[in-house]
Formats: structure tokens, C-alpha cells, sequence
């Protein structure tokens, strides 16, 4: 049995496929999933497990190194804005529209699906290099 790091199989795997400017995407329980793009549904219920702890748990084993999220965010949720801000610098924060960033969503490896309820608490993480 695993000892340390993510614990759910289907994210580890995910992330140990990935090469440089791969995408995963962070999702709150309401983003819309495309046709052909993995999901990883671990939500529970309502808020468990919410997106920042989900993030926090990604960002130990995995390389990023620039995210997007969506512009609708800075108004309709500061307390994920400010956790992101605090996780990344500017330099690697690009924002987009709401609906450009559910377009992007059509080219990542995967969508991580948490319990999260609180409007625009979705991020694409993309995967920068270890050396």
C-alpha cells in the first residue's frame, strides 16, 4: 500500500502521466465535464472535500507551472481568489472568461470533480518541469 502522497489511484495516475503544459483541471461540483475528458468525481457531499484542500493536496505532487482560472471569480468568490494568489504569482495567474475557461476544460487529461459549492472555485493547472 502506498505510504505517502495522493492516495486516490486514478489521480496518481494522472498525474504521473503527465509531460510539460499538460493540463488538470480543479473543479467545483457544478463545472460541466466535456465528452472525452476524464472526470475524477471525489465529492462526498455538498462542500467535502472542498477546493482549497483538494488544491493543496494536488500542489504537493505536482509541477506547475502557470494556472487558469476564470475573470468572474475576482467578484463572486475573493476567498478562493485569495487562496490561488497566495499559491502562485501573478506572472502565473491568467485569467479568462467564465466561458473560455469551460472551453479549455475540453483539452485537459483530466477533471478532478470536488464537493465544492461556492461559485467559480475551478482552476487549470498546467504542468511545468521538475528540473
Amino acid at each position: 500500500m502506498k505510504k505517502q502522497g495522493i492516495l486516490n489511484s486514478h489521480i496518481a495516475e494522472v498525474l504521473a502521466n503527465l509531460g510539460h503544459t499538460d493540463t488538470i483541471v480543479i473543479a467545483d461540483c457544478g463545472l460541466p465535464v466535456p465528452d472525452g475528458v476524464k472526470k475524477i468525481d471525489i465529492s462526498l457531499k455538498i462542500g467535502m472535500p472542498g477546493f482549497i484542500e483538494t488544491l493543496d493536496v494536488i500542489l504537493e505532487d505536482m509541477e506547475v507551472e502557470q494556472v487558469t482560472i476564470a475573470e468572474e471569480i475576482q467578484e463572486n468568490n475573493p476567498k478562493v481568489l485569495t487562496f490561488i494568489e497566495k499559491k502562485f504569482s501573478k506572472g502565473q495567474i491568467q485569467a479568462v472568461t467564465h466561458e473560455e475557461f469551460k472551453k479549455k476544460t475540453g483539452q485537459a487529461k483530466a477533471v478532478i470533480r470536488t464537493g465544492e459549492a461556492t461559485p467559480y472555485a475551478n482552476i487549470i493547472l498546467h504542468a511545468g518541469v521538475i528540473f
